[in-house]
């Protein structure tokens, strides 16, 4: 049999999906107390995966969580969405208001070798034209 330069049979090569092949792998984690404990319906998580599949054009698939507030649980959710579900990206939503319990930039910063502020900044800069609120999001 044939061998690529990798040793591979060229067989196993020819069924091997590239990466540029797969579909991007998206974690969508909700953080709410009420919403994880089905006192109501989440519907930002939802929002979130709608709004993905009307603005991307190339493939993906989605994994939905839904957890309590607080450090661990945000913490937990996302590294396990990383490590053990292999998301490349994880998009989240709740939990960044001024009361105690809203922890998601806590839980989140703990999961996180390197922080990237700017996006926070502009997603609240954007918020802010439609929702007088969002300056308290953080």
């Amino acid at each position: 049999m044939e061998h690529t330069a990798s040793g591979k049979p060229r067989s196993e090569r020819a069924h091997a999906v590239t990466e540029s092949e797969r579909p991007a792998r998206i974690g969508i984690l909700t953080v709410s107390d009420r919403a994880s404990a089905g006192l109501y319906k989440d519907e930002s998580g939802p929002a979130i995966q709608a709004t993905l599949e009307e603005i991307l054009s190339s493939r993906w698939e989605a994994v939905a969580r839904i957890v309590p507030d607080g450090l661990e649980s945000v913490r937990d959710a996302l590294v396990d969405l990383v490590d053990q579900a292999g998301r490349d990206l994880v998009l989240t939503t709740g939990g960044t208001g001024p009361a105690p319990r809203d922890l998601t930039p806590e839980g989140t910063e703990a999961a996180c070798e390197k922080m990237v502020p700017g996006f926070g900044e502009l997603l609240r800069r954007k918020s802010l034209e439609q929702v007088p609120t969002a300056i308290l999001s953080r």
